[in-house]
């Protein structure tokens, strides 16, 4: 139940940023629903995940933390790492350089939002009318975050089947991606869907292959907002610094290979646009004598419901 006098946005922000909510299931008990209601209202009403909103504004706190004089091991335990090292890569990611060399200015030092939400010393936020992220939507930004909703929306509706639904063969032999095997379902499709982020983030990161998960769906909400975090921590990263025309050169591939990340990341989309159409389709094909309006996952639809156009 909402508190007299407060809107539910601001309820839902002020569960994500309490000190004691330091993971997803406390924020969603602070609001009084289910972890994932709770990632749904808080996405749709920021564009945002709550456990990367309040990660990146924590970075945020952390940076104006330190220009003030404040060690970096105090920092980066009050920014909930649990280690000095873990917050000095996570810093240096979002920034660009170390926690160590932060200015002792007042400038602020805000990270790359389209909700235009960052903190605001000391204790509070500071939300601006008119995100310059905003002003220019470029193709790449849309087409990424829609991803990234779509994706989660399919995975809501997608719970209202049965087991037997859910795991039918529907198009057997069905091969999305040559060399990823069979996608003959709605469980298995999802599941390549998000598999796919994980394994390429797993090279850009240079880290080993991620071992083979269940299809479970309450588990791929889960492995999806997961990599939802990195995969946008990623894309901000290379948009920061203009990385796009990088080369990754693949060792989890046999032989290696190396890639152009632009070219990657137009690979991941390219491919979960199918995906996700493929899924919509089968699940208009199960839900629809049930009265269940699935929408087109249309990106001009996608932007009138945020109310960015």
């Amino acid at each position: 139940m909402a508190k007299t006098g407060r809107d539910r946005l601001r309820e839902l922000l002020d569960a994500v940023l309490d000190e004691n909510n330091t993971t997803l299931g406390a924020m969603a008990a602070d609001a009084f629903v289910s972890p994932f209601h709770f990632t749904r209202q808080f996405s749709r009403g920021t564009g945002e995940p709550p456990v990367a909103l309040r990660r990146r504004v924590l970075l945020e706190r952390a940076a104006w933390e330190l220009s003030t004089g404040k060690s970096v091991t105090d920092v980066a335990f009050a920014a909930g790492y649990d280690s000095v090292e873990g917050f000095s890569r996570a810093f240096s990611a979002a920034f660009g350089h170390p926690p160590s060399l932060t200015p002792s200015d007042e400038r602020r030092r805000w990270l790359p939002t389209s909700n235009g939400i960052h903190f605001h010393p000391p204790m509070s936020l500071w939300v601006t009318s008119a995100p310059k992220e905003q002003a220019g939507l470029d193709p790449t930004t849309l087409l990424i975050h829609h991803d990234i909703d779509d994706t989660r929306e399919l995975l809501s509706t997608a719970a209202q089947l049965d087991e037997s639904q859910y795991r039918r063969v529907r198009f057997p032999g069905l091969l999305v991606e040559s060399f990823r095997g069979p996608e003959e379902s709605i469980a298995t499709v999802l599941a390549h869907l998000i598999e796919s982020k994980e394994v390429w983030l797993a090279a850009i990161d240079g880290q080993d292959i991620p071992t083979a998960e269940g299809d479970a769906l309450p588990e791929l909400v889960k492995r999806h907002e997961h990599v939802a975090v990195r995969w946008l921590d990623t894309i901000r990263d290379l948009t920061r610094r203009g990385g796009w025309d990088d080369t990754l050169i693949d060792a989890l591939c046999e032989p290696p290979q190396s890639f152009v990340i632009g070219s990657v990341v137009a690979h991941i989309l390219s491919y979960s646009t199918h995906r996700r159409y493929l899924v919509r389709h089968w699940l208009r094909t199960e839900l629809s004598i049930a009265g269940t309006e699935i929408g087109d996952g249309d990106p001009i639809e996608w932007l009138h419901q945020r109310g960015l156009t």
